[in-house]
């Protein structure tokens, strides 16, 4: 029996954290937390999301800017959001409407497809 959901990865380019910590930890506002010390020389970091993980690992060789594959945020103010993502220059994208729910999208500066979500 599948009790919940534990984590998700993402990944960056190699070599990437310290940009990938400034977009995350800075201007996403998500607290890096501590890797076990047996993962600590694989690259990348973990960030906390609420009671969740997000691994943020390294990987070379994908283009992320041609997948669907994505993390949801849900947060409080969407407009606050789309607002301070336009202002550092993330493209905006409007997502198709679901009931119940207001959202866009955006690619982060690796490409990956992030959404950000809001219950209505």
């Amino acid at each position: 029996m599948i009790i919940g959901l534990h984590h998700v990865q993402i990944t960056i380019p190699n070599g990437a954290e310290e940009e990938g910590r400034r977009f995350y930890c800075h201007i996403l506002g998500l607290p890096e937390i501590e890797k076990p010390d047996s993962l600590k020389g694989r690259g990348g970091f973990w960030i906390k999301v609420g009671n969740k993980d997000v691994h943020i690992g390294t990987e070379d060789g994908f283009n992320r800017l041609h997948t669907k594959a994505h993390i949801a945020y849900e947060v409080e103010d969407i407009s606050y959001w789309k607002n301070t993502l336009a202002d550092i220059g993330i493209s905006i994208l409007d997502s198709v409407p679901i009931p119940n729910f207001k959202r866009f999208e955006f690619r982060d500066p690796f490409g990956n497809r992030v959404e950000m979500i809001q219950r209505v």
